[in-house]
């Protein structure tokens, strides 16, 4: 049986159409699962916005304590190393904003009322016009984190436009314009991110504890063949746009 015969094989995923490159919003705020999520999912399209005046912000919500192969690793200071790469990370993409970490375990993340209790204050406070996030449908996702930080980010912009909720809350409701959902399925929003490359490498490079692991890196040629799968998936991603190089998202303007 050949591979296009199997019944097992995914289909290909075709995008129709995209819409592309969202003006420089004045506000942008991304919640990720873990340090590092954030610089792979959207890095380069918050350096462009960075560098256009865009303030940037970003929340991870674990402590990232679970992100080594060394099982003797002191966890407060993997936690403490992990939240220092990624401000340093942001720094890389240009980010003048806040750096919120909610501090949940890594790998016990849920989408409970308390957590997105966390997410609609840190979207009331910094008052994003665009919101950047992982897409908690896609399909087959291992990680429960990541599902769950993209259920608190769809429900934290629900819970924060709506006065009702929290309303013991200090800041006022906020409704973001927008909301891009990175590691999209079938994406049908792309940024045009030719000329970040750079930045992007830059902030992911920045989380050290990460090379063994996570990018399979350990000394320089190592990274220089990491560097080159990055630029891959940005190639790969502006040719099913019409662009050299790209991030995709799934986009919600309906919010």
């Amino acid at each position: 049986m050949t591979e296009a015969q199997n019944p097992l094989t995914p289909a290909p995923i075709e995008i129709e159409t995209f819409t592309s490159n969202l003006g420089t919003p004045g506000r942008a705020l991304a919640i990720g699962a873990h340090p590092d999520d954030i610089d792979f999912g959207c890095g380069a399209t918050l350096a462009k916005w960075a560098a256009g005046g865009c303030e940037i912000h970003v929340c991870v919500c674990t402590d990232g304590s679970k992100g080594t192969w060394d099982p003797d690793a002191d966890t407060e200071t993997l936690i403490a190393t992990r939240q220092g790469e990624q401000r340093a990370a942001a720094e890389a993409l240009g980010a003048t904003g806040e750096v919120v970490f909610l501090g949940w375990p890594d790998g016990e993340l849920e989408s409970g009322m308390t957590q997105r209790r966390q997410v609609a204050e840190v979207i009331r406070r910094t008052r994003p016009d665009v919101i950047l996030g992982h897409d908690p449908w896609k399909r087959y996702r291992l990680h429960p984190d990541h599902r769950n930080a993209g259920l608190l980010t769809t429900d934290g912009i629900v819970a924060a436009r709506d006065p009702k909720f929290f309303p013991d809350l200090p800041q006022p409701h906020h409704r973001p314009d927008l909301l891009l959902l990175f590691e999209a399925d079938q994406p049908d929003h792309a940024e045009d991110v030719s000329g970040y490359l750079d930045a992007k490498y830059r902030a992911l490079t920045s989380h050290h504890s990460q090379f063994e692991s996570t990018m399979k890196s350990g000394d320089d040629p190592e990274l220089t063949r990491f560097r080159r799968r990055v630029e891959d998936k940005l190639i790969a991603a502006g040719q099913a746009a019409g662009m050299k190089l790209a991030e995709v998202f799934k986009l919600i303007d309906d919010l």
